[in-house]
């Protein structure tokens, strides 16, 4: 299959969202990656997926997690420079207890589960951190912070050059308390990676959304298989990063497989129709008018 662009990104193509909010799309041209501007929080999404986990069966936090298995590794790049790359290699995971005796302020954690979002928060000493949890930056015990949740130390995974770990705990120090209307953040990733590279990519609307779109998603399929996404910000781009992550690498291969085998369909239909512009299809056949 090999590297392949998609210019539509989201993969469920009858609840891509418009530019506009009353659901008409004035762009005439093709439309290259997904506006999230009306999306809610994703990870105040997490916590309804916890209720509903907690009125019966399993909580996913009890269930065995294998990042191998359920994670999906995928690099990210504006224009030609990669910014951004989850692999083999950045997978392992610790126990809330286990990380406490490896963080060091200024680092950022992230904390996985199955079908549900990662949850990042930033490391400000004394077992404690700061992260934006059902929209408010507080500041909780990291065992408290991680739900039952194993988690990993996150720096690696953003290639920016951090600021000094002093700047980045007193960034999140100094949001804590701040919610709702007031955040300039869609979701945890983008808070933390916010506190610790300090770029304004990471907050709502910190880029605008014209022109040529020049983040890239590749998201890994296999050996020598990957598959493209191309959008407009990065804050939409991280969105539908964690999107894959909540739903995990099973459902992500399913969802690209069956489209991309749809529109390798629809190539061949087109190519057929060229070269036989006289022949008419069973809907024309029988319904000559």
């Amino acid at each position: 299959m090999g590297n392949q662009v998609e210019k539509l990104t989201h993969l469920n193509y009858k609840e891509v969202p418009t530019a506009d909010p009353t659901g008409m799309d004035r762009d005439e041209g093709p439309r290259i990656g997904v506006s999230y501007i009306f999306s809610n929080d994703d990870d105040e999404l997490e916590q309804q997926q916890d209720s509903v986990h907690d009125l019966g069966g399993e909580h996913p936090a009890l269930q065995p997690y294998d990042p191998q298995l359920h994670e999906v590794e995928c690099s990210v790049y504006y224009r030609d420079e990669c910014i951004y790359q989850k692999s083999g290699g950045h997978l392992s995971t610790y126990t809330p207890e286990n990380l406490l005796n490896r963080c060091k302020p200024g680092d950022l954690v992230e904390f996985v589960c199955q079908a549900q979002y990662p949850h990042w928060v930033v490391y400000v000493g004394d077992f404690q951190v700061v992260h934006l949890h059902r929209l408010e930056v507080v500041n909780s015990f990291l065992t408290d912070a991680s739900q039952g949740r194993r988690g990993r130390i996150a720096n690696q995974l953003y290639r920016y050059k951090p600021l000094s770990p002093a700047v980045v705990v007193r960034n999140a120090l100094e949001q804590v308390g701040c919610k709702d209307r007031d955040l300039s953040w869609r979701n945890s990733e983008c808070f933390a990676a916010w506190c610790r590279y300090g770029k304004r990519e990471f907050k709502i609307g910190g880029e605008l959304r014209i022109g040529k779109q020049p983040y890239r998603l590749q998201i890994r399929l296999g050996d020598k298989r990957s598959h493209t996404l191309e959008f407009q910000s990065l804050e939409d781009l991280i969105m539908e990063k964690r999107r894959n992550d909540q739903i995990g690498r099973a459902a992500v291969i399913q969802e690209l497989s069956s489209h991309l085998q749809a529109a390798e369909e629809e190539e061949e239909e087109e190519e057929d129709h060229h070269h036989h512009p006289g022949a008419r299809t069973a809907e024309e056949v029988y319904n000559p008018d």
